[in-house]
């Protein structure tokens, strides 16, 4: 055999020997995963029926409760080690009262999960962060973020059709496919690490949020994939235009086009992100794609200039504000409030 017939068959060696250990290792993850699903689900059942026998021992005994949690952490401990104290305990109850139902129990959820949800007080709010979660196969880490960011406040905050009916269709999580039902006022970009009272330029705030795009998609929501920055788009004169963000959403079947502006809204900033939605259209999008949707994200914006610019007129164009911190619950009310007279004032 030639120098170069032994070369190839050694190649064909090393890819044979290569997919099959790729084959095998597969098999392992897919075992392993199996093996941590199933424990997971034991686990969160296990807990759920710990929760229902201590509920119906204690009915309504709180002083009784308290001397049963404290014999039980004890034994339990003993037994079967960490993992079992008077407050682990209490916790479990709290999953079965908020959860009462077995069937309703989430097989992609782990305990972590549901650590969180059960601190939700509101039925409503906490099944809707019960389903977004499995949806959108948020992590323990980011379904923290989302709660603390107060996604659920925001989103209901954002809709144009007003008030009792869509707090009624938010609630019933009824699925929508709207972009007002989708997009969110204000953005949270805590995760950009932006110092507070220091002026930033476009050019750092598009830099940093694509450094940190996978937190960025989150915050966005649901359907959002990455298509481009500083998107160049040429008109029929040879002019060229440079969008800052470029997005799909696979939920609305649409781009979604985002300028990004350091300051206050301006309604020179209006006037762009109409420009830009328009050539977008005629030069990008395709012919089975939705009209393409338009967001300022701004610092900040001025009520007045929303009201009397094509941003009330058109369904497809938005101003959002960001928020380069957590904001505080006082501090989210107050901005959810202003948002709110801005959208009656659009609808009267």
């Amino acid at each position: 055999m030639d120098e170069k017939n032994e070369i190839a068959a050694s190649r064909q060696g090393n890819e044979l020997e290569s997919a099959v250990y790729q084959g095998i290792r597969d098999t392992l993850a897919k075992a392993r995963a199996k093996v941590f699903s199933t424990i997971n689900t034991a686990m969160v059942e296990a807990y759920w029926d710990i929760g229902r026998q201590l509920d119906e021992a204690v009915g309504e005994r709180a002083e009784y409760g308290k001397g049963l949690l404290c014999y039980i952490a004890g034994q339990l401990t003993a037994e079967f080690g960490k993992g079992f104290t008077e407050r682990n305990l209490r916790a479990m109850r709290q999953f079965y009262a908020a959860f009462p139902i077995r069937h309703t129990l989430c097989a992609e959820l782990s305990w972590s999960h549901y650590r969180l949800l059960i601190r939700l007080d509101d039925e409503q709010r906490r099944e809707f962060y019960r389903s977004e979660c499995v949806q959108s196969g948020w992590t323990v880490r980011q379904l923290e973020r989302q709660i603390n960011s107060f996604y659920y406040e925001r989103l209901l905050a954002t809709q144009k059709s007003s008030l009792e009916s869509v707090r009624y269709e938010i609630h019933s999580l009824e699925p929508k496919d709207g972009p007002e039902y989708i997009l969110k006022d204000p953005y949270i970009l805590e995760f950009l690490d932006l110092q507070e009272n220091r002026s930033y330029h476009e050019s750092e705030l598009e830099q940093a949020l694509i450094e940190k795009l996978q937190e960025f998609l989150l915050e966005l929501g649901k359907g959002f994939s990455f298509v481009s920055r500083q998107k160049r788009v040429t008109t029929e004169g040879g002019e060229h235009y440079y969008i800052d963000l470029v997005f799909y959403n696979f939920i609305l079947k649409c781009f979604v086009v985002i300028d990004l502006k350091a300051g206050k809204l301006t309604y020179q900033d209006i006037g762009q992100i109409d420009f830009y939605v328009r050539l977008f259209d005629d030069k990008v999008k395709r012919s089975d794609d939705n009209p393409t949707i338009g967001i300022i994200l701004c610092a900040d914006k001025d009520e007045s200039i929303v009201k009397y610019s094509v941003l009330s007129d058109k369904d497809n164009l938005f101003a959002t504000k960001y928020m380069p911190y957590l904001p505080t619950e006082e501090e989210l009310k107050l901005e959810l409030e202003r948002e709110r007279r801005l959208i009656e004032q659009q609808l009267t």
